[in-house]
């Protein structure tokens, strides 16, 4: 007999940590290790990537991931190899951390005035 409940409760404890980094940054993070001026081969992006990160991308998601670089304008293709663009290049940024809305101050509960002192008129003798 099937038992559901078993399978999702192991499946669950099963699960490895989600990988993190993209493909597209690998390729980036490999293309300013390797600095080939000509660009780097696929070939050598690989070869680079399961020595240094330890990693094995598929093809089909490696094709994908070099044309996304393309298309977006990160990476520059070169007969048979990739190199990046002056911009991906650029040392990203430091995004200064985006400045939330000021959330418009509550006025404080106005103060109740107390009503001025009058000044006991000084009569002028003439």
């Amino acid at each position: 007999i099937f038992n559901r409940e078993t399978k999702t409760e192991s499946s669950a404890i099963e699960d490895p940590a989600p990988f993190t980094m993209s493909t597209i940054e690998l390729v980036k993070e490999c293309l300013l290790a390797l600095k080939d001026r000509t660009g780097s081969s696929l070939q050598a992006i690989n070869k680079w990537l399961e020595k240094e990160k330890k990693v094995t991308i598929k093809k089909h998601v490696m094709r994908a991931a070099l044309k996304r670089g393309v298309e977006t304008g990160i990476l520059i293709p070169v007969k048979a190899s990739y190199k990046l663009s002056p911009e991906a290049k650029k040392p990203p940024k430091k995004k200064a951390a985006p400045k939330k809305k000021a959330a418009p101050k509550k006025k404080a509960a106005p103060k109740k005035k107390t009503a001025p002192k009058k000044k006991t008129a000084t009569k002028k003798k003439s």
